[in-house]
């Protein structure tokens, strides 16, 4: 099955189309969010699913780019469909649809960075691309995360974490 997974943003908005059953990217880029609530209208992505990351608050006062970004959240699930979107937290212990956070999932600490979540997504896919780390790989001999950068890691992180522990059939 194919998941549109997304890591949200104020005006731009990094996707991953991920192939639950091979473990594999199909799609990924970063782009407008006006762009990306185009082809998810049309159904460009042929996906049965979409999960999301939801921003949540860890103690800290949040301002208007995070109030912008839920709005997008909203935006994208209406647009896809309420009940064909799964809202994946970060690092939150809570979980909705009995699905772990990110950080939880991927790093088994909700203490985890960045470069943690980036490392064990790397960890999981076969290092047959060339250079210094072959799963990302090099232009002449790309790997299978050839091309993922900045917030595609985290569109990337959601993709996976929904699919190995939501209710991906």
């Amino acid at each position: 099955m194919r998941l549109l997974a997304i890591d949200p943003g104020t005006t731009e908005s990094a996707y991953v189309v991920y192939d639950t059953e091979r473990m594999t990217l199909v799609d990924k880029a970063k782009t407008t969010n006006h762009s990306l609530l185009r082809e998810i209208l049309y159904n460009n992505f042929s996906c049965l699913l979409m999960a999301i990351e939801m921003p949540a608050c860890y103690g800290m006062a949040v301002g208007k780019t995070t109030f912008d970004t839920c709005r997008w959240v909203g935006i994208f699930q209406q647009a896809f469909g309420v009940r064909e979107t799964r809202l994946v937290y970060r690092k939150s212990r809570n979980t909705e649809y009995g699905i772990e956070s990110v950080t939880m999932h991927l790093c088994k600490s909700t203490r985890a960075n960045d470069s943690n979540v980036r490392q064990a997504i790397i960890d999981r896919f076969e290092p047959t691309g060339g250079g210094k780390t072959p799963q990302i790989g090099t232009k002449g001999n790309p790997g299978p995360l050839y091309g993922v950068s900045k917030d595609i890691w985290s569109a990337l992180a959601v993709a996976i974490t929904y699919a190995e522990a939501g209710d991906v059939k």
